[in-house]
């Protein structure tokens, strides 16, 4: 027999290389055959429900790197709150209707002008549901656990009625009305947009300081007098039909020298602008305050005969400008409200494309706005109006689709009031769980300055505005008619409304005092998609079974929140005066290693099929743990290849875990914690304070604390310690010792545990370790978390090892000294003598363990203190330490070096211990020897 066949050597079929490219998606359609979500489910029936409830990606392209993070953060919760006692099924959504479909067919030649709208909604239809399955496909393949088969689709007929039901709530309330004020306006998607539709970029605008002459001074100003008026649109001075300026402000009327002219400036600002305008000399002949001014009137620059109005307002600024503030009330918000307040026409010549109308006169008709900048300047400067052009560098808003600008544009649109139900909004807010905690007061802060929802779109691809008009205009949406257009919708798709008549979609007999005729039309616009999204409560946690309506948690990048988290809240707050969500986690963006936000046109992207194909799904999962999400997140292929060598030492470690319980049989074997080795005990305590741990930590969604903590007890408690000193445990001692079988009931339990709560993160990797482990359950997520055990002296227990560990790693400095002046090679070719004080030898021999063998040294004496010479290192007044190369010879079996090799004639290369073991365990070899 030769000695290695006495040896224990630890063997496993578990691979050490994982892969994971391949067999990921072997595994991923063994979970599909045998239905292993749905058997999760139905094992959760009952408990407590956990509701995560998905906000939905739009239906466009393949997925992206912020994709990942955000469906594998939702995995981590569903998994880990599914095996802790909650139901927690997810269901996955789509949102699907909206423009870029629409864009998207038009760039595959799909001509809308040779379709009915119906025939064209049916394509955008069918392009949708195949972005739906192939994103579904991507997100399976990242290990995913969800309901795929059963995802809600804002498509789905029962969801557009359920949205359509929403928007009937809050018609019923008064909270819907049609309007004509100005809106973000996107000439590039011919639209009005949402607040969440938009983004903002730097831009340098032409600004320009312009002079209107007053023809009405009412007494306060002569009228050789000349407002000097600031613009940064001058495109937009042929809608203009006043100046704004605050009442407060102090107004100066100055003359420069050489010029006829007198000026009015806000008092504040008249020193800046007097040098950028040049003026070196000037007089201020008189300063009045800016309530005198109200009501004054000037010419306008282009039209002579137009009248302008002087006006007071809240928005007039001293940081920049004139103090007197150019007002266009149908192209700007604040233009609107002070227009509207002193009944001023609300004058909108600009076409849906950006192009300005024949209402703009001749020299602007037909000019694209931009264009018209130009135009306008020119004008000003022939009149001699013009005192100053400057560029301007501010932050302008974006259509966020076609990345194109967007103007202020009053039209006739569609409104969700907030302004009627904002403090219950507020009220709601306070009732939500925050993480990070600064989201209370973002979302607070947005709802309570936001202005009233524009929720009309001027597009054929959404759910249709279920509103009928009269004959004689009167808009019509009643509790009846759009509970009748709902069910219709239910029953036969939103596709209903644009295939049928006005008079076929009202309730059978419906008549109106507005329409004596009978006649009626409907309304051609349709819903903007974030109401879609924003309904998701009822269509989805309101309906379906198994789901709670409010969900527990709502989990989306940080700009939803002013996207779905704000959307979701009006509409909700008004359906039923609650939250849809008791708490909010938001996430931050996935950036490229230069901290740029990553986009295909600077070429920086990642796909997570490129790193699935090199690497494994498992690795952006594990790469998904390890970062601070709540903040913006940096990703490079690096990043990915940094994270593979943690995935190794995770894979490596429950390697050995199986290899050295193999031949356990956890029913059969497992030792009681009271008849547990010293180490041991230690050891299954710590393992259960780090359960708690992780436990506590996938509870408050703290994935970064998981990572780092399952690193640190792999690392440092696992294979820098106890493996280490395993191997002269489990590998030595014969196979069914009391010893042997204590340290692999701690090795099994580690394995069960670390597999376990390692599930949500690495499934794939988990699942291929559990078919070596000898559990009831068939797949590790069937298996609930592990209990977080405790045990009779285990506080004291903490405390002695974690004394020993100071001394162990004084031991490991002074081996670490030897070894570089060449004393020792390995750590077992040492004799250490370790000097301690009274209270270090009591603290060792109460932990009642072989230390020379934790320390894992062949030779180990401990003497007094004071017995250590000047040859030894000192730490502190404990503790001293010498090494020397040990004396003897090498065991050929535990490679121990000791004085006793060959005591025992018939084994002349093993030591006593080992010579022992052989002779109990292998009798034939007393005789036939060993190779």
């Amino acid at each position: 027999m030769k000695i290695k066949d006495t040896l224990n050597i630890g063997r496993t079929k578990f691979p050490m290389r994982g892969n994971l490219p391949v067999k990921e998606a072997e595994r991923e359609n063994i979970w599909e055959e045998n239905k292993v979500y749905e058997q999760r489910q139905k094992l959760n029936e009952g408990k407590p429900t956990f509701i995560l409830h998905d906000g939905p990606p739009y239906a466009n392209g393949n997925i992206h790197m912020g994709h990942a993070m955000n469906k594998i953060s939702k995995d981590f919760i569903v998994r880990s709150k599914s095996m802790s006692g909650f139901s927690s099924p997810y269901v996955p959504g789509w949102d699907t209707h909206g423009l870029p479909i629409e864009q998207q067919l038009k760039k595959a030649g799909v001509d809308r002008k040779t379709l009915s709208v119906a025939e064209f909604r049916e394509k955008c239809r069918e392009y949708a549901l195949k972005q739906v399955g192939m994103q579904r496909k991507d997100f399976k393949r990242l290990g995913v656990s969800a309901d795929w088969d059963h995802p809600y689709v804002t498509l789905d007929p029962q969801y557009e009625a359920q949205q359509i039901r929403v928007f009937g709530k809050m018609a019923e309330k008064g909270l819907i009305y049609k309007g004509k004020k100005p809106v973000f306006w996107s000439w590039s998607s011919e639209s009005a947009l949402a607040e969440a539709e938009v983004e903002y970029h730097d831009v340098t605008s032409p600004s320009a300081f312009f002079a209107e002459k007053v023809i009405d001074g009412k007494g306060v100003l002569d009228n050789d007098t000349y407002l000097v008026v600031w613009t940064t649109t001058p495109w937009t001075i042929p809608g203009s039909e006043g100046v704004t300026i605050d009442a407060k402000f102090n107004y100066s009327v100055v003359k420069p020298a050489n010029d006829d002219r007198k000026f009015v400036i806000a008092t504040e600002l008249v020193a800046k602008d007097a040098e950028l305008f040049g003026w070196e000399d000037y007089e201020t002949v008189k300063v009045v305050k800016g309530e005198e001014l109200e009501l004054v009137k000037t010419q306008h620059p282009f039209y002579p005969e137009k009248e302008l109005i002087v006006m007071l307002g809240d928005f007039v600024t001293l940081e920049a400008g004139t103090g007197l503030v150019h007002t266009a009330p149908g192209f700007g918000e604040d233009d609107f409200n002070v227009g509207k307040q002193y009944g001023l026409p609300i004058f909108v010549p600009v076409n849906d494309q950006g192009y300005l109308t024949d209402e703009a006169g001749a020299d602007f008709a037909g000019v694209f706005y931009e264009d018209a900048n130009d135009i306008a300047l020119d004008k000003l400067s022939k009149a001699g109006l013009l005192i100053k052009q400057m560029e301007y560098n501010h932050s302008y808003p974006f259509d966020w689709r076609t990345k194109k600008p967007i103007i202020f544009r009053a039209t006739p649109q569609w409104f969700a009031s907030v302004d009627k139900i904002r403090q219950d909004i507020l009220d709601a807010i306070s009732g939500v769980k925050f993480h990070p905690e600064w989201g209370q007061k973002r979302l607070y802060n947005m709802i309570r300055d936001r202005g009233d929802w524009v929720i009309s779109r001027q597009r054929v691809w959404g759910v249709p505005l279920p509103i009928f008009y009269a004959e004689d205009g009167t808009p019509i949406m009643t509790k009846e008619t759009i509970d009748h257009v709902a069910d219709l919708v239910e029953q036969y798709g939103s596709n209903v409304w644009f295939e049928r008549e006005a008079k076929d979609l009202l309730p059978e007999g419906f008549t109106s005092e507005h329409s004596p005729n009978g006649v009626f039309t409907k309304e051609t616009d349709i819903m903007d998609v974030w109401f879609d999204s924003g309904s998701s409560h009822q269509g989805v946690l309101a309906t379906r079974d198994g789901l709670t309506y409010p969900s527990d948690l709502y989990l989306e990048g940080s700009d939803q929140y002013r996207g779905w988290f704000n959307s979701s809240l009006i509409t909700s707050v008004a359906y039923s005066g609650q939250a849809p969500y008791r708490e909010i986690l938001s996430q931050g963006f996935t950036l490229d290693k230069q901290g740029r936000k990553m986009s295909k046109s600077l070429g920086n992207t990642i796909v997570p099929e490129k790193v699935i194909k090199q690497m494994g799904a498992e690795i952006i999962r594990l790469w998904v743990l390890s970062v601070d999400t709540s903040a913006d997140v940096r990703v490079s292929m690096g990043s990915f290849q940094q994270i593979s060598e943690s995935y190794r030492k995770v894979r490596n470690t429950l390697r050995f875990l199986l290899a050295n319980t193999a031949d356990f049989d956890p029913q059969a074997d497992r030792v009681a914690f009271a008849d547990l080795e010293s180490i041991d005990k230690y050891m299954l305590v710590k393992a259960n304070h780090f359960t708690k741990e992780i436990l506590d930590d996938y509870a408050n969604y703290a994935f970064m604390d998981i990572y780092k903590k399952t690193m640190n007890f792999i690392i440092s408690d696992l294979s820098a310690f106890y493996m280490n000193v395993a191997k002269d445990v489990v590998y030595i001692e014969a196979a069914d010792s009391a010893k042997r079988r204590s340290m692999q009931t701690v090795l099994y339990d580690i394995a069960v545990r670390l597999t376990k709560l390692l599930t949500p993160v690495l499934p794939h990797t988990t699942e291929e370790v559990w078919e070596y482990l000898k559990e009831a359950e068939e797949y590790a997520y069937l298996s609930e978390m592990p209990a977080v055990e405790h045990y009779d002296g285990e506080q004291a227990i903490l405390e002695n090892w974690a004394r020993f560990m100071n001394v162990r790693s004084n031991v490991y400095k002074a081996l670490e000294d030897a070894r570089n002046a060449k004393v020792i090679g390995k750590s077992f070719e040492a004799a250490v003598k370790l000097y301690v004080a009274p209270g270090v030898q009591k603290d060792l021999e109460s932990l009642d363990a072989d230390v020379r063998q934790a320390l894992i040294v062949s030779q180990l004496e401990v003497l007094p203190l004071d017995q250590a010479d000047d040859t030894a290192t000192r730490f502190g007044d404990d503790v001293a330490v010498t090494v020397a190369h040990a004396a003897g010879e090498v065991c050929d079996r535990c490679r121990r070096i000791t004085q006793d090799v060959g005591a025992d004639e018939v084994y002349p290369t093993l030591c006593a211990n080992c010579a022992h073991i052989v002779r109990e365990n292998f009798p034939e070899t007393v005789t036939t020897g060993l190779e």
